[in-house]
């Protein structure tokens, strides 16, 4: 699909969440592979978003969406 390469990371997790992890890791590596790629590609879609220039759509920036109907 893609041409891919191995990354180290190293992150901070509450004990409850490190250690799901370290299982997950130890018995199925390609899913926790699976889970990071998820939310990294759902970061970077949101980053292209939010940097798309205005004339795509409304604004969704704080203060200018629509009133609810009855307001």
């Amino acid at each position: 699909m893609w041409e891919t390469r191995s990354v180290q990371l190293n992150v901070r997790l509450p004990r409850e969440i490190a250690d799901q992890a370290e299982e997950v890791q130890a018995s199925d590596p390609e899913f926790l592979s699976r889970v990071v790629m998820y939310g990294l590609t759902r970061r970077s879609i949101y980053r292209h978003l939010r940097d798309a220039p205005a004339t795509a759509g409304p604004s969704l920036e704080a203060g200018s969406l629509p009133a609810s109907p009855g307001t």
